[in-house]
């Protein structure tokens, strides 16, 4: 009778000590200070979901003056990312260093089983990327490319109401993405160090903001390629950007559908909006939360619905939510998601093509 008892007040404690442990925060660890969208996490609300265990950063003055603003202590910064590993154990890592820099991140982290989210883009170029992607598949890692439109719900509203035929057949794509330029934003030197360096970025606006109509473009077609890319490049402000783009065109074509992406530093009002013609009626994703509905009548006459949209549901509406929802095996993303390896490898091949046709002056044809 007393070991009967026993055994189902261990059953109890194991059953107690289980749930317990699921319920423990995400370990993260966050490899580089340097990108400003670091500010997402190390600003972020305690939800108890995930736990900041470390930090890799050298520049030890950029780290005490985010020490300062946010009330970290400094034991939690480490030179190096093998050491803040090896001293704290994170469960995933954030990468908020340069974007040539991702593949490093998950050369450490992959053969360890830590998982890994990016800053947009995935990385500075598509060898770059089917490095990474080789990584995470060999260690069965999450590898997440984290971009703000991801979160907005007017995107996920517009694919909705496209696969519903509610504007017919898709046929054109417009997507503009940027603001004036990071020179005039006042952001930190730390940042624009690596963000003006065709190397440490893989080039200016055409990357820091093509990438979010790429990813776009790509997931409203189900992770489909394009036939041809076609870009223009120029420097509208060579006394800011000296070394790399800050305006750029691109137009992907399909088979019966073309995608226009407009990145630039040179727009008077920062900006992330989407165009979705059909043969019936246009979708506009205006910002975050507002979008319209036009429904053509006649020639050049058209009814018009403005919705105003809340957030999209937890984790759906923070990229560490999701990260720690995924790395937990809470929720499983659909195939070729805006987050995924998937679709950003495919932003990757369209990146360099566009990189290419601005170099040459000729459209790229990129092989099925």
């Amino acid at each position: 009778m007393l070991r009967t008892t026993l055994v189902f007040i261990f059953s109890i404690l194991l059953s107690f000590s289980s749930s317990f442990a699921q319920e423990q925060p995400l370990r993260v660890g966050v490899a580089g200070l340097t990108h400003t969208h670091v500010h997402w996490i190390l600003g972020r609300e305690d939800k108890g979901d995930i736990q900041l265990v470390g930090m890799v950063e050298p520049n030890k003055e950029l780290a005490q003056r985010y020490a300062d603003q946010y009330g970290y202590s400094m034991d939690l910064v480490y030179d190096t990312l093998e050491e803040m590993i090896s001293a704290t154990q994170p469960e995933a890592v954030t990468a908020f260093g340069t974007i040539y820099s991702h593949l490093e991140v998950v050369q450490t982290c992959a053969p360890k089983g830590i998982h890994v989210m990016v800053e947009k883009p995935m990385a500075v170029s598509l060898d770059h990327a089917k490095k990474m992607a080789a990584l995470a598949q060999k260690h069965n890692i999450q590898l997440l490319t984290n971009y703000e439109t991801t979160w907005y719900p007017t995107n996920h509203k517009a694919k909705e109401l496209l696969e519903q035929g509610k504007v017919g057949d898709l046929r054109k794509v417009i997507v503009r993405d940027g603001h004036r330029g990071p020179a005039k934003l006042g952001i930190n030197q730390e940042f624009l160090d690596w963000l003006f360096d065709p190397v440490e970025n893989g080039g200016g606006a055409i990357m820091d903001f093509g990438c979010y109509g790429a990813n776009l473009m790509t997931w409203l077609r189900n992770g489909e390629r394009p036939n041809t890319v076609t870009a223009v490049t120029q420097q509208l402000q060579p006394e800011n950007n000296p070394k790399v783009d800050d305006d750029a065109t691109i137009i992907l074509t399909y088979d019966d559908a073309q995608a226009i992406l407009e990145p630039s530093w040179n727009w008077p009002i920062g900006r992330k909006d989407m165009e979705v013609y059909g043969l019936t009626g246009a979708i506009y994703a205006d910002n975050r939360n507002t979008l319209r509905i036009r429904m053509a009548e006649g020639y050049d006459r058209y009814t018009e619905e403005t919705m105003v949209l809340e957030e999209r549901p937890a984790p759906y509406n923070d990229p560490f939510a999701l990260l720690e929802a995924v790395v937990r095996n809470k929720i499983k993303l659909p195939p070729h998601n805006l987050y995924s390896i998937e679709n950003n490898l495919v932003v990757m091949e369209i990146l360099d093509a566009a990189r290419k046709s601005a170099k040459k002056g000729k459209t790229i044809t990129l092989k099925k």
